[in-house]
C-alpha cells in the first residue's frame, strides 16, 4: 500500500479567527504542534525483524544469483516533484474555503463567568487606550493561535467551517449550523492541537477545559469525548498512553467482537475497541501481524551485513496530520525525508537530457489537465459516461502529436508507468471520471521513510493484542442473535464482527458470508479495482550508487514493459546497509509473477550495470535478493485498490457499510478519501471502533457469552413468516433460504405437536433433505427419518444456533422489499 502520487504541501488557506474560548492565562503548549523530525540524513536502526516465509515473496540464495555483468562522473540530476494527481473542478469549493465567516467572537476575561463584547471602533483616550490596545494584541495573538489551530484540525481531515458526518451522527451539538457549533468547532480544533503538541502523554478532560471558559464545559465534554472514541486523541503506542488504554473499563464489557485480520485496520481497530470496553480476539491467517506491510531482514557477506527491506507499504505518503507519524514521535523514530532528486536514465545508460526531460513531464501535464476538462464536460452533460484514463490520454497525445520522437515516447510511458504505479493497475482500468477522486483529501507534508521498516509500527500496534495466528476464516454467519466465524477448523462466537481482509480477497470470495452479502455491496465490491505492484529487494556489500538520492529511474524502450524496473529506491539511509528496491508496475507486474526469481534480479543487475559501468563504477555481486508476488499471495491476492472504469469514490463508502448491525468493514478499500495507503488502513480501524460503540450504545447488546439464545421479539417475527411458508406438509412448515436454490442450501423447519397445548420444535437442515422428508406419508415417519436416518435433533426456539438467525435476517430483508 504506497503510492507515488503525492505532492510537496500547498501553501494552507488563511483562516479568520473564531470563538476565542479560552481564559486571560491559558497553559499552552502548542509550540510543539508541527509534524515528526524528518531527516534526509542516514538514520541507523538496531531493527532485527523475525524471518517469516512468505507465499507473497521468493527469496533467491546467494549461491544461485547470477553475477553482475562487468563495468565517475555523478549523474546529471533533475528535482522530480512528484505527480500530484488532478480532481480539478469537481469539489465543492466550500471544502477549502479560505475564511471561517460569520462567527461570534467571545473575548477573554480574567472573570471567566462574564462574557463581554468589544468593538474595534470604539474611542478611548489615555489609560483606556492602552487597555485597548492591549486588548488588540492579546485578540490578535489569540486569534493566530485560533488559525494554527484550525489548520492542525484541517490536516487531521476535519473541514473547515462544518461539521464531519461522524460529529452530526454523534450529535455533538444541539444545532446545525449557527454559534453553538462555531464555537465547537474551536473547542474542538483546541483539544485535537494541544493532544497533537505532547503526544506521549493522555490528554485528561480536566487538562482541556483548564484553558476553555468555564460556560462552554458542555463543549468541551461534547468535543472531548468524540475526540477520544474516534480516535484523534490519546492513541498509539507512548507507554503513558498504553497504561491507560488497557486498564480494565469499569462495569460489564460492551460486547465481544472477532476481528479478522492483523494488518494495520485489525491491530487499530481491536486496540481501540479494547479501550472502549469491548473483549476482542483477532484471527490472523499469516503466522505474523501486518497484513501487507512486510519488513523483511536481510543479510550475508563475510561483514556480517544487515538491513530491513519493506516489501509491502513502505511510504508515509504525507506526513502532516498522519496517524502514523504520530506513533513514530512516540515511539522515538526519526523520520528520513524522500528527497525529490530522481535522475532518469536511458536504455543505454545515459542519462536523461534536462531539457526533453522538463518538456515531456510539461506536456504530460497538460495532457491530464485536458482529460480532466473533458470528464467534466462528460460529466455534466451524462453523468454516467465513464471510459479508461489510458484512452483519454491516448487519444490526446495522438490529436495533440506529443512525444513523437522515440526518447520523448519513452519518457512519457515513465510518467505512465508512475501513474500506474500509483494506482497498482494498467492505465486501460482506471476510471477517466474518478480514478484521482480522493486527490482533495491527500495528507500534505513530506513523504517518508521509516527506519529500519514499517514493521517496527506493527510491532508496537500488535504487543498486547490477542491474536489467533495461523486462522483462515472460512465462513462468517451473522444473525439477529450474534455472529460465527469459522477458521481453522474452530467456531468463534461473538457480538460483532469486523472484517479486515482486502478487497482481494473478497473478490476472490475467499470468505463465506452466511446470509450473503447484499447486492449493493457485492456490487461494490467488482466494480472497484484490486491491482498489483511487485519488487525485488537486493541487498549489497556496499552502496555503490551514492548516498545522495533516495529514488532513480529506468526508461524501457517497450511501452508495454514500461513499468518494468521503471524506478529504483535506495534504502541506503533508513535500513541498515546498502539496499535496492525495483519496483514493478501496471502490466510489467503482472508478467512478473510468472517469470523466475533468477530471471528477475539477473534483469536488475542487467540495468544497473548499464547505469553504473559506463561511469566507471562495477557493480558488485547481490548478497541476498527477494522476489515479491503480492498476486499470488490468498491472504491479499493484490496489493491496493483503485478506481475502475464504471466505479467511483461512492464504492469506497458502500463498502465500508455495516450489515445488520453484526457484521462491519475496516481496511484501505473502505477508505474513500486515504484509499490504498496505510493511514487510510489506520483511519479506517479507528472509524470502525467508533461505530461499534456506537451501535452497541444504542442497541445495547447483551455479551454472547451471556446470552446465545433467540429473543422472544424474534420469535414474534418468525411466526409471522411461518404463516405463509414456502413449503407445508402434515405439521411441517418450512422456510427457504431467499437467495439461494442451491438444494444444500440451509431451510428452517418448524414441526407442531399437538398436547396439552400446541408446541413448536425447529431445526436447520438442508433443502434436499426437506424434499425427501415431503414425499414421505405421516409425521411420525418423517420424524423418524428427520431423526433416525439424517441425525437432526429438534430443539426449542431458545436452542437454535447463531446460523438459524443468520437465515432469519436473510428471510427477513426478502420479504421486507
Amino acid at each position: 500500500m504506497e503510492t507515488s502520487a503525492g505532492h510537496p504541501p500547498e501553501t494552507p488557506p488563511h483562516i479568520n479567527s473564531g470563538d476565542i474560548l479560552r481564559q486571560d492565562n491559558p497553559q499552552n503548549d502548542n509550540d510543539n504542534s508541527s509534524p515528526p523530525q524528518t531527516t534526509p540524513e542516514p538514520a541507523v536502526s538496531d531493527y532485527q525483524p523475525d524471518d517469516l516465509p512468505e507465499p507473497s515473496e521468493q527469496e533467491i540464495p546467494p549461491s544461485e544469483l547470477p553475477p553482475p555483468p562487468t563495468g565517475n562522473t555523478p549523474p546529471q540530476v533533475k528535482k522530480r516533484r512528484r505527480r500530484k494527481r488532478f480532481f480539478t473542478d469537481m469539489i465543492p469549493t466550500s471544502v477549502s474555503a479560505a475564511a471561517v465567516s460569520g462567527l461570534r467572537v467571545l473575548r477573554p476575561n480574567p472573570k471567566p463567568s462574564t462574557a463581554y463584547s468589544y468593538s474595534e471602533t470604539e474611542l478611548a483616550t489615555g489609560d483606556d487606550l492602552n487597555k485597548n490596545q492591549n486588548r488588540r494584541r492579546r485578540i490578535s495573538d489569540l486569534a493566530k493561535e485560533v488559525d494554527l489551530e484550525a489548520l492542525i484540525a484541517i490536516s487531521v481531515g476535519f473541514p473547515v467551517d462544518s461539521l464531519t458526518e461522524e460529529e452530526i451522527e454523534a450529535n455533538v451539538v444541539s444545532e446545525i449550523g449557527g454559534v453553538e457549533q462555531s464555537n465547537y468547532i474551536v473547542v474542538r480544533n483546541h483539544i485535537l492541537a494541544r493532544w497533537r503538541s505532547n503526544v506521549t502523554v493522555w490528554l485528561t478532560k480536566d487538562h482541556a477545559l483548564e484553558s476553555i471558559r468555564a460556560e462552554h464545559k458542555n463543549l468541551v465534554h461534547s468535543a472531548y469525548t468524540f475526540l477520544l472514541q474516534h480516535g484523534y486523541i490519546n492513541y498509539g503506542v507512548a507507554p503513558a498512553i498504553k497504561e491507560l488504554k488497557f486498564k480494565t473499563p469499569e462495569g460489564v464489557p460492551k460486547g465481544n467482537v472477532i476481528v479478522i485480520g492483523a494488518g494495520l485496520s485489525g491491530l487499530v481497530a481491536a486496540r481501540q475497541l479494547i479501550s472502549l470496553g469491548f473483549k476482542v480476539v483477532v484471527l490472523e491467517g499469516r503466522g505474523r501481524p501486518g497484513g501487507r506491510v512486510r519488513s523483511k531482514k536481510m543479510s550475508g557477506g563475510q561483514n556480517g551485513v544487515v538491513a530491513a527491506a519493506d516489501l509491502g507499504g513502505s511510504v508515509l505518503t504525507g506526513i502532516n496530520g498522519n496517524p502514523l507519524g504520530v506513533l513514530a514521535r512516540q515511539l522515538g523514530i526519526p523520520l528520513h525525508k524522500v528527497r525529490d532528486i530522481c535522475p532518469l536514465y536511458l536504455p543505454n545508460g545515459r542519462t536523461v537530457n534536462s531539457d526533453i526531460d522538463s518538456k515531456v513531464e510539461a506536456s504530460f501535464n497538460k495532457l491530464l489537465d485536458r482529460v480532466c476538462k473533458l470528464r467534466q464536460a462528460m460529466l455534466d452533460e451524462v453523468k454516467s459516461v465513464d471510459v479508461s484514463l489510458g484512452t483519454a490520454l491516448e487519444t490526446f497525445r495522438h490529436v495533440y502529436r506529443v512525444a513523437e520522437d522515440p526518447q520523448e515516447q519513452m519518457l512519457l510511458d515513465w510518467h505512465l508507468a508512475n501513474l500506474e504505479y500509483a494506482n497498482a493497475s494498467l492505465m486501460s482500468n482506471l476510471s477517466m471520471a474518478f480514478w484521482d477522486q480522493d486527490d482533495p483529501y491527500e495528507m500534505g507534508g513530506d513523504h517518508c521513510f521509516i527506519p529500519g521498516g514499517n514493521e517496527r509500527l506493527i510491532r508496537a500496534l500488535a504487543e498486547d493484542i490477542p491474536i489467533f495466528y495461523d486462522r483462515t476464516v472460512e465462513s462468517v454467519r451473522y444473525g439477529t442473535d450474534g455472529v460465527l466465524v469459522y477458521a481453522g477448523g474452530q467456531e468463534y462466537r461473538g457480538d460483532m464482527v469486523l472484517c479486515t481482509v482486502p478487497l482481494g480477497v473478497l473478490k476472490r470470495g475467499n470468505i463465506e458470508f452466511v446470509p450473503d452479502l447484499p447486492q449493493r455491496k457485492k456490487n461494490a465490491i467488482e466494480r472497484l479495482g484490486f491491482g498489483l505492484l511487485n519488487k525485488v529487494a537486493i541487498l549489497f556489500p556496499y552502496d555503490f550508487w551514492g548516498g545522495e538520492i533516495d529514488t532513480f529511474g529506468h526508461l524501457n524502450e517497450d511501452p508495454n514493459m514500461r513499468g518494468e524496473f521503471f524506478l529504483f529506491y535506495s534504502y541506503s539511509s533508513v535500513s541498515g546497509g546498502p539496499l535496492l528496491i525495483a519496483l514493478v508496475a501496471g502490466e510489467a507486474a503482472v508478467k512478473f509473477e510468472k517469470m523466475s526469481p533468477l530471471e528477475s534480479v539477473g534483469r536488475v543487475l542487467e540495468i544497473l550495470k548499464g547505469i553504473f559501468s559506463p561511469k566507471g563504477i562495477a557493480v558488485p555481486d547481490p548478497l541476498q535478493a527477494v522476489c515479491t508476488r503480492w498476486g499470488q499471495d490468498q491472504f491479499c491476492c493484490g496489493s491496493y485498490s483503485y478506481v475502475a472504469i464504471g466505479a467511483s469514490g461512492d464504492d469506497y463508502d458502500i463498502l465500508s457499510e455495516s450489515v445488520g448491525d453484526r457484521l462491519f468493514f475496516a481496511g484501505e478499500a473502505t477508505n474513500k478519501q486515504y484509499p490504498a495507503t496505510m493511514h487510510g488502513a489506520f483511519l479506517s480501524g479507528m472509524r470502525e471502533a467508533a461505530h461499534i460503540l456506537r451501535v452497541a450504545d444504542r442497541k445495547s447488546i447483551s455479551p454472547a457469552e451471556k446470552s446465545n439464545n433467540f429473543s422472544q421479539e424474534n420469535i414474534i417475527v418468525v411466526d409471522k413468516f411461518f404463516e405463509t411458508p414456502d413449503l407445508k406438509f402434515g405439521s411441517f412448515s418450512v422456510l427457504y433460504d431467499p437467495i439461494s436454490t442451491d438444494l444444500e442450501s440451509n431451510c428452517l423447519v418448524r414441526v407442531a405437536l399437538q398436547g396439552e397445548k400446541l408446541l413448536y420444535l425447529y431445526s436447520l437442515i438442508a433443502r434436499r433433505l426437506v424434499l425427501e422428508l415431503s414425499k414421505l406419508e405421516g409425521d411420525m415417519s418423517r420424524i423418524q427419518m428427520l431423526t433416525r436416518d439424517f441425525g437432526v435433533k429438534l430443539v426449542g426456539w431458545k436452542n437454535l444456533s447463531t446460523a438459524a438467525g443468520s437465515l432469519i435476517t436473510s428471510i427477513e430483508s426478502a420479504r421486507s422489499v
